[in-house]
């Protein structure tokens, strides 16, 4: 007999499933007929409900390779439990002579950089690879064309391995909810007068060049830019808003934000004003989207680091020259608290005793920023997250060949 509930509207039934509190129940709903599977496969369903249920938070996977699970009770534990069971994070399916190390993960997919161990000046482009370490698929990216690369003038000024960064692009709502299998790498040179990107679209399979900006064009004095010789955006903390990357800059007194646009097809660089007040250097900020196009920023304020601040635009733009206070939420007492990450939904943090000398870790926290609720992640105290990066949800289906 047909159960009631299939003789439903399908307007009806999609309503249903928005409503289901997690997406794991949304995946066991689609197996039980061909109805329910067409109603929670269609795209503009998808867009609708990865609006309302933000990715799970999986784990931290350590640079070198090595995945944490977060643990109970946190809600994400059973689902990070199974990945980490499932996948192959030390990537021994990717066949190579280097030792992969991660600078980055976005939609559950991982960058790899080539490192030779005993190399004792590493090249200015690493190999990179992307992969996807669950079904074990992985696409090593071509090298950068040589008349790219030679348009960059010193490309490390010092020697440091930081000099060129790369990064993951994270994908927009339409290729989240297709299951896109496409991705884009962004190379970022910091050069002795400039800042160039490269982008690489695995839809081409090529590199072209992005952005270039003179740090004279930044409206950066002769000052900053001697400072940038050595300060440079890459030992800042990344964020990531609207299209946009976000590198936050506090050193010597200055409170700017060094933005890439990634919206359109020809990138621009430009600099922006933080918030006004007294940021914490050292328990760091997190920019975020905070609805309606406007920009969100949390940080503290002072030297002890309980009380985080919310601090809203009050106009949409990727530069917004007005902010308001939205919120102060306290947090517990005794200890003190350092931004580490963000995400779509979720800041991550670690705390640590502030009335013992030797700061023991007290953990590691996700704070959902529409509830404003507090979360243990992990409690290893020899574990350290300033050396891991944080893995989010599963990744799409992601090539039709295992490797290039």
């Amino acid at each position: 007999m047909a159960s009631p509930l299939t003789d439903l509207a399908d307007h009806l039934l999609a309503e249903i499933f928005l409503r289901l509190p997690d997406p794991a129940d949304l995946a066991r709903a689609s197996a039980a007929c061909v109805t329910f599977r067409q109603i929670s496969t269609d795209r503009s369903f998808l867009r609708r409900f990865h609006r309302l249920h933000a990715p799970p938070i999986l784990g931290f996977l350590w640079a070198g390779g090595m995945f944490y699970p977060t643990l109970p009770p946190h809600p994400s534990a059973p689902a990070a439990h199974a990945l980490n069971l499932a996948a192959d994070f030390y990537f021994s399916f990717i066949p190579s002579h280097y030792r992969w190390t991660v600078p980055d993960i976005r939609d559950g997919r991982v960058l790899l950089e080539g490192d030779i161990e005993k190399d004792e000046r590493p090249p200015v482009f690493k190999d990179l690879a992307v992969c996807d370490p669950l079904h074990r698929r992985y696409v090593l990216l071509p090298p950068l064309p040589h008349d790219l690369a030679a348009s960059l003038e010193h490309p490390f000024p010092m020697v440091s391995k930081a000099r060129c960064k790369a990064f993951l692009v994270p994908l927009g709502e339409e290729e989240v909810a297709a299951g896109e299998t496409t991705f884009r790498v962004i190379l970022m040179a910091n050069c002795k007068t400039s800042l160039a990107a490269f982008v690489f679209s695995s839809s081409t399979g090529q590199w072209e060049a992005a952005a270039s900006k003179g740090w004279s064009d930044l409206a950066l004095s002769e000052g900053d830019m001697a400072k940038m010789s050595w300060i440079h955006p890459f030992i800042l903390r990344r964020h990531y808003a609207y299209g946009c990357f976000y590198w936050d800059w506090m050193e010597f007194g200055r409170k700017k934000l060094i933005l890439l646009d990634t919206r359109n097809r020809k990138m621009e660089f430009s600099v922006a004003d933080l918030p006004p007040g007294e940021w914490s250097t050292a328990g760091g900020i997190a920019i975020v989207e905070a609805g309606e196009g406007r920009l969100g920023v949390f940080g503290f304020h002072g030297k002890i680091n309980c009380d985080l601040s919310y601090t809203v635009a009050r106009n949409k733009g990727k530069s917004p020259s007005q902010w308001q206070m939205e919120k102060t939420i306290s947090l517990d007492s005794g200890y003190r608290y350092f931004i580490r990450d963000a995400t779509q939904r979720y800041l991550l943090f670690t705390r640590i005793e502030a009335s013992s000398l030797e700061n023991p870790l007290a953990g590691y926290f996700s704070m959902d920023f529409k509830t404003f609720q507090l979360q243990r992640l992990y409690s290893d105290p020899k574990y350290f997250i300033h050396r891991t990066h944080t893995y989010i949800d599963f990744p799409p289906s992601f090539l039709s060949s295992s490797r290039i």
